[in-house]
């Protein structure tokens, strides 16, 4: 399925809150990402049409299976690359930033190729 960066950061975020707390509620989710409250409506309803997330009778937010796989694997994606970039001596915030960016764009041959080499060299846990 092919889905927007903004889809994506919307489902990583869920997945981080979530990993904080067990509540998520959308207007928690527009306080991390810095956005209004009809702009994360809009893109809930927009995840929700996709089978990605779920509100139940309380209004919190939950990772469909669907949905947490996706999300796992976009955070995956944005904690390895921010490592590599670090290791490349980039400073943490520019590693962050730019690991947000990338993480959205790069094949799965080339992420699961930088995961091999990091593993290769034993700096994928460092």
């Amino acid at each position: 399925m092919s889905m927007q960066e903004s889809g994506e950061m919307y489902l990583e975020t869920i997945y981080v809150l979530t990993g904080k707390s067990s509540t998520v509620r959308s207007v928690d989710v527009g306080e991390y990402m810095g956005y209004s409250k009809p702009s994360v409506s809009r893109a809930i309803g927009l995840l929700k049409s996709e089978g990605m997330v779920q509100t139940d009778e309380f209004g919190y937010l939950h990772l469909t299976p669907t949905g947490e796989a996706r999300a796992k694997s976009i955070y995956e994606r944005h904690t390895v690359l921010t490592k590599l970039f670090m290791d490349l001596g980039v400073d943490e915030k520019t590693a962050t930033d730019d690991a947000c960016r990338v993480e959205h764009y790069i094949s799965d041959t080339t992420f699961n190729a930088i995961k091999a080499h990091m593993h290769k060299c034993g700096t994928e846990n460092k």
